[in-house]
């Protein structure tokens, strides 16, 4: 089970990256759409870890704005092994220095994360399909090359754990 905290998209890049779902899904790329009953909405993950206690990070993010109006532009097409693609906004100065803090007050609560979300590792992304065959890679990159660029504004946030039922606001 994976637990994240997720930063959400303003409604124009939502819809935008949920057509492009439907685009992989025609392909028969199963995209984040159709996972764990419809669950995920689109979003960059800011921290992952095994499990989150929502109560103890929402403690440790007291204060902070998480759901800070970052603009974020979606401008490449990226593949993690295991084929999992995604969409990456460009890692700006106010993007990385937002990781940077929320990982700091997190550490200084004593949470646990996973080591690829740490500052310096992180790449960050939104994820379209967990794993798209190979046959069909070439034909979904193209379907997320036709939606680029995309220009996003960090509307939201929450701390989530979908197979777990956990959607937890954060400011």
């Amino acid at each position: 089970m994976v637990a994240a905290l997720e930063l959400y998209l303003d409604t124009d890049a939502t819809r935008r990256i949920r057509v492009l779902w439907d685009a992989l899904e025609s392909e028969g790329v199963q995209s984040m759409r159709s996972l764990l009953e419809q669950r995920h909405r689109p979003h960059v993950s800011l921290a992952v870890a095994a499990r989150f206690d929502p109560e103890q990070v929402a403690d440790a993010l007291a204060g902070m704005v998480v759901a800070a109006p970052l603009r974020l532009e979606f401008q490449h097409a990226g593949q993690f092994v295991g084929r999992v693609l995604w969409l990456g906004p460009s890692p700006t100065a106010d993007l990385l220095a937002h990781h940077a803090q929320v990982h700091q007050r997190l550490a200084r609560a004593g949470i646990t994360l996973v080591e690829h979300y740490q500052p310096g590792r992180w790449v960050p992304h939104c994820t379209l399909s967990m794993r798209v065959p190979n046959a069909l890679l070439a034909a979904a990159v193209r379907r997320c090359l036709e939606v680029l660029p995309i220009t996003a504004t960090v509307v939201g946030a929450a701390i989530t754990d979908h197979a777990r039922g956990i959607s937890h606001p954060l400011p």
